[in-house]
């Protein structure tokens, strides 16, 4: 089996293309820049595509891949700006409407619980989205866009939600990475929320695994929220953290406010892919 991963230099991107490498499959990261990074194993295939400005061959230049696992998006992490609708949406759409169209038979594309918007508790694939900033909006349109692609190209399509991640690998903003520095410079305090919110975190290695078994299923899975299943506030989590990793750190819950654009308490409902799980993975 030919794979080919998007956005593949990117955080969730290098635990994809490791986790791919445990499987007898030919992988091809697609990526910016055609010079291998120093990090990237030597059985990957690095092709050179800026989905920006793609060529009409894109899909004969990528090696013709069975499936396509897509995991690239610009402008994050600023989920409030509307470059997402207004250049993202569309680069986004043709793209992979032209590598569908191309004769692309498996697209995985990653989604995000922001497509929920504002609503709170268990979150699952059978209600209705109410996105409520523009990067959730551009998700949820890019997934009803590719949908409509399914009446002249039959495809096989999983739209994998993501919910929250860690790990290594992640970008300066996120609250794991900034934990982390605060650590190792030696900070007294680290300043935070106060804690309280109720969220649904994965290890990125795992978030990977599913990522990958749920791809080379090959199936038109639709909606598969990638989540535990298990809400857990952020305070236990960064307690956890710093347990785990034998770290030593004041935590300084309530400097920071809360954020405006998700509500305090939701997580996934695992159902669906633990249903999955069971039958395939």
């Amino acid at each position: 089996m030919k794979i080919a991963v998007t956005g593949a230099n990117g955080f969730i991107g290098r635990h994809v293309l490791t986790e791919l490498l445990k499987h007898e499959v030919e992988v091809i990261a697609v990526t910016r820049n055609s010079n291998r990074p120093s990090w990237m194993n030597k059985a990957i295939h690095n092709v050179e595509i800026d989905i920006s400005r793609f060529s009409q061959d894109c899909f004969e230049k990528i090696g013709c891949p069975e499936v396509l696992i897509h995991l690239a998006w610009d402008g994050l992490p600023n989920y409030k700006s509307s470059y997402h609708l207004k250049t993202e949406l569309p680069k986004q759409f043709s793209f992979l409407r032209a590598m569908i169209k191309s004769g692309l038979s498996s697209l995985l594309v990653t989604g995000t619980c922001f497509e929920y918007g504002m609503q709170s508790g268990s979150l699952s694939e059978e209600m209705q989205v109410k996105p409520n900033n523009p990067y959730g909006h551009a998700k949820n349109e890019l997934r009803k866009q590719i949908e409509t692609l399914k009446v002249d190209n039959p495809f096989s399509l999983a739209w994998a939600r993501l919910f929250y991640m860690y790990g290594q690998g992640q970008a300066d903003t996120s609250l794991y990475t900034k934990l982390k520095e605060a650590v190792m410079r030696g900070d007294q305090v680290f300043n935070m929320s106060g804690g309280e919110q109720i969220r649904d975190y994965l290890p990125v290695e795992e978030v990977a695994r599913l990522i990958v078994k749920l791809a080379m299923l090959k199936r038109d899975l639709g909606i598969v929220n990638i989540c535990s299943g298990k809400p857990i506030s952020v305070h236990k989590l960064v307690e956890q953290w710093l347990a785990e990793n034998n770290w030593n750190i004041e935590l300084n819950l309530g400097h920071y406010p809360y954020p405006d654009y998700e509500p305090m308490e939701f997580w996934g409902d695992s159902s669906r892919l633990d249903s999955i799980s069971v039958q395939e993975l």
